[in-house]
């Protein structure tokens, strides 16, 4: 559902659809949109609305739904109306929202404003392999049939489809094939498709691990499902505790092969003992492969998917083996899922840019994308070794732990250190962007907790790297 008007000679798209197909009403997603028009500078101040019957017929609602909308926004300051003037983009720059409204979400900026990013859950873009992409584009530009360019199917195109299938059986073990594969645009954007058909069959919550990605979570709430919290040990999920929980609760959300941010990779029997509720539940275990192809020093670990393919979801990316703002990911969907994820898929964007497609199922048959994940497993490995050695000899007092595998460690401090949100202001005046690890945690973690910080350790530039490093030492002298 979207509509484009003109104001003043600029045009501006108003795009619902997304919204709609997360769960958002009609109203509260049409709110949203304006709201981000205006903050985004789409909507300039003093900016002239249609009228609320032109809007309305434009969107195919009724004009009720967006005289109600203006009413809103009108009260919370982004939006004027006077009578027989229409209703115009507020002139105040930054509108504060009314009292006892909550503000719209609103994604926090990834880009670090300190001169050292140790935040996690990025690569070191500067790897991306350039000239490799370019060449691979090129061939499967050129190679591609006339209809790869048309509309297709929600699934994603099937050279791309089929290159995953050989892919994940030979490097992670999946056991899937190019029908039971629905690319997206990232693993948040799967995430939602798959809440969504959760709850169309009826799930209310999602079980989620103690500590994981707080984004990730508001994605499982804003698709109308409450999250659940399981409990972690160093060997993963406290799977016995997967019977106390909701009994509506449609999946448990897992990163077993490199537990996020913790680094605990989730015991055999513990696999085994998620799959076996699943079974038992008629429910499913989504099996988020974070950090799944930089393993350092231990035996590579299959995905948990091949121990039921019909009651595990794969999900897998791009986003750290070549950059997120490719926006590729995958997901390996049980035969039951396979319909409902692909018609919800249908509804938010049709189908994922096809090029790009195309691109990585070259660069995947060509044995290219191998090449290049070897390559930064290694750059990655020797990053994290600096990194150790420098803590081991600058602070000692610091447990170094989740070190086996991924972008990132977390560092736990000695009972009785700074607290967590004192350290964290203190990195910026040390000139570091970091995160602590409470700002993972799905429920407020209890106050006697001890500090931790999780330090990504792929994002500075190479020649930035040992500053960061010795301003991180420097930190933890302190605490």
């Amino acid at each position: 559902m979207s509509t484009s008007w003109t104001a003043f000679g600029g045009d501006l798209h108003l795009d619902l659809t997304e919204r709609r197909a997360a769960g958002a009403g009609l109203r509260a997603a049409l709110e949203d949109a304006l709201r981000e028009a205006v903050q985004d500078g789409r909507l300039a101040p003093g900016t002239r609305l249609p009228s609320s019957r032109a809007l309305g017929e434009d969107l195919g609602v009724a004009r009720n739904t967006v005289v109600e909308a203006y009413g809103q926004l009108t009260a919370e300051g982004w939006l004027s109306s006077r009578q027989g003037s229409g209703t115009t983009v507020a002139r105040r720059a930054a509108p504060e929202p009314v009292r006892g409204r909550r503000p719209a979400a609103r994604p926090a900026p990834r880009r670090a404003t300190a001169p050292y990013d140790l935040t996690s859950g990025r690569p070191d873009l500067s790897l991306f392999p350039r000239t490799a992409w370019l060449a691979a584009a090129r061939r499967a530009l050129a190679t591609a049939p006339h209809e790869a360019l048309d509309y297709g199917s929600p699934l994603g195109r099937i050279e791309l489809r089929q290159a995953l299938t050989h892919y994940l059986a030979r490097v992670r073990g999946v056991r899937t094939d190019p029908d039971h594969l629905l690319v997206c645009t990232g693993v948040t954007q799967g995430l939602g498709l798959l809440c969504a058909a959760l709850r169309d069959r009826g799930a209310q919550s999602l079980a989620v691990e103690e500590y994981g990605l707080p984004p990730q979570h508001a994605v499982v709430r804003a698709a109308g499902l409450a999250t659940v919290p399981v409990p972690l040990d160093a060997d993963g999920v406290l799977v016995d505790r997967l019977d106390r929980l909701d009994p509506r609760a449609g999946a448990l959300l897992l990163t077993p092969a490199h537990q996020y941010p913790t680094g605990a990779a989730l015991a055999a029997e513990r696999r085994a003992a998620a799959v076996r509720w699943a079974r038992e539940q008629d429910r499913y275990v989504i099996e988020d492969d974070y950090d799944g192809e930089f393993r350092y020093d231990r035996q590579p670990l299959g995905a948990m998917q091949a121990l039921d393919p019909e009651r595990v979801v794969y999900a897998g990316t791009t986003a750290k083996s070549l950059a997120p703002g490719l926006r590729l990911a995958w997901l390996a969907l049980p035969d039951a899922l396979v319909e409902p994820v692909a018609r919800l898929k249908a509804l938010a964007d049709t189908m994922s840019p096809v090029l790009d497609q195309l691109t990585l199922a070259e660069l995947i048959t060509s044995g290219t994308y191998d090449r290049h994940v070897r390559r930064c497993r290694l750059h990655y490995r020797r990053r994290r070794d600096r990194l150790v050695a420098a803590l081991a000899e600058h602070a000692p007092h610091v447990r170094v732990t989740g070190i086996a595998a991924g972008l990132h460690v977390v560092l736990r401090l000695p009972p009785g250190s700074t607290p967590e949100p004192e350290l964290l202001a203190r990195a910026e005046h040390f000139g570091l962007s970091l995160k602590g690890l409470a700002w993972h945690r799905a429920a407020p973690a209890p106050a006697d907790t001890p500090p931790a910080l999780v330090i990504g350790y792929s994002t500075p530039p190479d020649h930035a790297f040992p500053a960061a490093v010795r301003a991180l030492c420097e930190l933890l002298r302190t605490a």
